[in-house]
This record gives C-alpha cells, structure tokens and sequence, in this order.
C-alpha cells in the first residue's frame, strides 16, 4: 500500500487519521494546531510517525489482535502495548512518535497474557530503541517523498525482527517503587477521565473527581500534577472548551450561536469564554462557528 500522509488543522483530524485506534483528544496548550502523519502498511504490519505541535490529551485503547511497538522520539523511548491497552495522558508540546503496529498472526505463538508484565506502558531504554526509531523516521520521511514508494514485505519483515531485537535489548528505565507510583497515577487520572467521559456535559468539582478515583483531593491533584502536568480545575475547563471547540467546528450559523454553545459546557461569561477560547485555539468562537460555511 501506498505511503499515507496528513497534514492536520484540528486534533479530530489527527485522531481519526489511522484507522483501528479507539482514541480521544483535546487540545491542551495555547496555539492553532497542527499535526501531520506518516502511515504506511503491508502484509499486517503498519509503521506510522505522529507529529503535533501542541500538548494534546490522549486517551487511546491500541488495537485489537496487535502488539504495538511506540517510540518517543525526544528519548528513544519503547513503550509496549497491546489489545488490552488503555491509557489517557498529554504529550508535551511539539510532539513526536514513531510506531510499529504488528497484527499478532505473524508472530507465531502469540506471547502469554502473563509474558508482558510489567512492560506494558512502561518506557523501555536501550541504544537500540534510539537508533531504531530514528532509523524508522527516516525511513517513512524517505518514503513518503518518493512518488509511488510503499512498505514492501521484506522491509515489513525487517521491522518485526527488529522490533523483537529492540524488545530484547531494553531495559526498564523505572525502579519499582517509581513504576509503582506512575502506574497509581496513572489510575487515578483514568477513573477520573472515565467520569469525566460519562456525563461530559456536567462541570464536577475537585471534591467529586476525588470521591470518584477514591482518593484524597490533595492525593488527586499530585497525581494530576504529576502525569499531567495540569491540575485537575484546568484539565476540565480546557476538556470543556475542547467539547465548544468540536461543536462550533460542525455546526452551521443558523443552527446554534456561540453564547449557546458556551452555556452548553458550563461558560456562563460569554466575554470570558471567548478570551479563553481566543488563547487556546488562537481565533474568537465566531471564527470557528463561520469557517465552515464560509
């Protein structure tokens, strides 16, 4: 199959881009987004490189009958998931991933649910991952400026023996206690998206997201502090001015207004709303509203 290339303007653009991944996103740092993707695929193996210049919330569920090797491209980082994955983070700013995608059918004996412990979402570090993975980039990028150039079956035999290679030569990066600690936070953070997900349209306070994850409101807002970067005020009011974002994207003027949309997601301040909507996605409410059918 031929290589694939996206340039995005909107983080649904990005999140819909690969076909098989359960993912939302939502924009979480100030600026116009833009994203582009690499994909290519062949034989039941897919290589794909992510770009996106702003902080973007993912939550992402990997896909089915799949062990999918991600790289971080500002550490050379392995994280291993498979079908079973979910996980909801925010990648830093001008963000970079590459990732091999191998159907499990053309791995053999498929690994044991037990085999993976404690190396799913775990960053794996080796000077191989980091060599592989920028290799890998290269390779797309060559690719994907060559007319007609595709992922043949040899080169996607290549990145299943390497990735293999890679696997075996990795070592976790974590000591036990800190793996302990982030894979808490990392709980804590999911049952609170999980809520959030649930009933979208209700502004909670720090006390219910606490009761929801069971935990103390200070033990809620290290854990947010911690594998967020934001506190848990700020997550909800920028998911909030996500959901006003994809609302005013899809609808046509004479349907909806922007103080209807903003009273929807709980901005009762209209000259607020649009301050704050101006200094995320870098244009007033209105702009959105009208680009569409302009």
């Amino acid at each position: 199959m031929a290589i694939k290339v996206l340039q995005t303007l909107d983080v649904d653009q990005q999140r819909t881009a690969i076909d098989g991944w359960q993912q939302h996103y939502a924009q979480m740092s100030a600026g116009r987004f833009h994203g582009r993707i690499v994909h290519a695929q062949c034989n039941g193996v897919e290589a794909y490189e992510e770009r996106m210049n702003t902080r973007v919330e993912q939550h992402f569920h990997a896909p089915d009958n799949a062990l999918v090797f991600s790289f971080d491209m500002a550490d050379g980082a392995l994280y291993l998931l498979n079908s079973e994955t979910q996980n909801t983070w925010i990648t830093p700013e001008n963000y970079r991933e590459v990732a091999v995608v191998i159907d499990l059918d053309l791995m053999g004996q498929p690994p044991y649910p037990n085999s993976l412990d404690g190396l799913l979402l775990t960053p794996l570090k080796s000077q191989q991952s980091q060599v592989f993975s920028s290799w890998l980039s290269y390779v797309l990028n060559k690719l994907s400026a060559t007319p007609g150039a595709s992922l043949d079956a040899d080169l996607s035999r290549q990145l299943v023996d390497d990735c293999l290679f890679v696997l075996d030569c990795s070592s976790r990066s974590l000591d036990q206690s800190r793996q302990r600690r982030l894979a808490e936070d990392r709980r804590i953070v999911g049952k609170v998206f999980e809520l959030a997900s649930a009933y979208p349209e209700d502004n909670f306070n720090v006390l219910e997201l606490a009761t929801a994850a069971g935990v103390t409101v200070r033990q809620l807002q290290h854990s947010f502090t911690q594998f967020t970067g934001i506190t848990p005020s700020a997550w909800l009011r920028l998911r909030r001015l996500n959901a006003a974002h994809r609302d005013l994207a899809r609808a046509a003027p004479e349907e909806t207004t922007v103080a209807e949309v903003a009273m929807r997601w709980s901005f009762w301040h209209l000259g607020r709303f649009s301050e704050a909507y101006r200094g995320l996605f870098n244009e007033m409410p209105k702009c959105t509203l009208q680009r569409r059918w302009s």
